[in-house]
């Protein structure tokens, strides 16, 4: 279904951001493997950052088993140093992180937060402020993995709160913690409507 239909964007590809590392619990490479099971049984590509190792690695490796798209974007800089993915069909090695984004963003149809750090997270707010400014219309959403999102939600609620961002900006940003129904709410998802421009009573 294509924008004019309702505000919907057709859905083919998902990008997933995630950090290089496993960090601490288990939970989050179990739920990575486990979301790269669900794009790929629902027949979603996933395109990501092109590591092996981490929770990275675990999105990947889920996608892979169940015989799904999997296309990995990594600058030339990071391609050793994140351990680059061998088993991936379609690796595109770019010059710089800039084009990484710019190449995830252009081939992917919505973009999942997995757990991560300052990476993840500048990618997800990216691509917020780009639906914010009305450059796309596709979904954004965080995966909340053994709650490891709380705290930031609970922050932008504050942010809401303190009228610093607009609370008709709050459909956004979907949450929640199980997969299936992330991707169930991102088929559904109408981006809202954006001014251009704020009123003098806005800023």
């Amino acid at each position: 279904m294509s924008d004019s239909a309702g505000g919907r964007h057709p859905m083919n590809r998902v990008c997933v951001y995630c950090g290089s590392s496993p960090g601490l619990s288990p939970r989050y490479r179990e739920v990575a493997r486990d979301l790269g099971y669900e794009l790929a049984d629902r027949g979603l590509g996933l395109v990501y950052g092109g590591a092996s190792v981490g929770v990275m690695g675990a999105v990947a490796d889920g996608a892979l088993e169940r015989g799904g798209e999997v296309i990995g974007v990594i600058p030339q800089s990071l391609a050793v140093k994140e351990v680059a993915h061998e088993g991936l069909a379609d690796l595109i090695v770019v010059g710089s992180m800039h084009e990484r984004k710019a190449l995830m963003a252009e081939l992917s149809n919505g973009f999942v937060a997995l757990p991560g750090g300052w990476g993840t997270l500048e990618e997800i707010f990216e691509m917020l402020t780009w639906a914010q400014l009305g450059l796309h219309r596709k979904p954004c959403g965080l995966l909340n993995v053994a709650g490891y999102y709380d705290h930031l939600f609970a922050f932008l609620e504050t942010a809401f709160g303190e009228r610093f961002v607009r609370d008709e900006f709050r459909p956004m940003l979907i949450m929640d913690d199980v997969p299936a129904r992330l991707l169930d709410r991102f088929m559904e998802y109408r981006a809202p409507q954006v001014r251009k421009w704020l009123g003098a009573e806005e800023t």
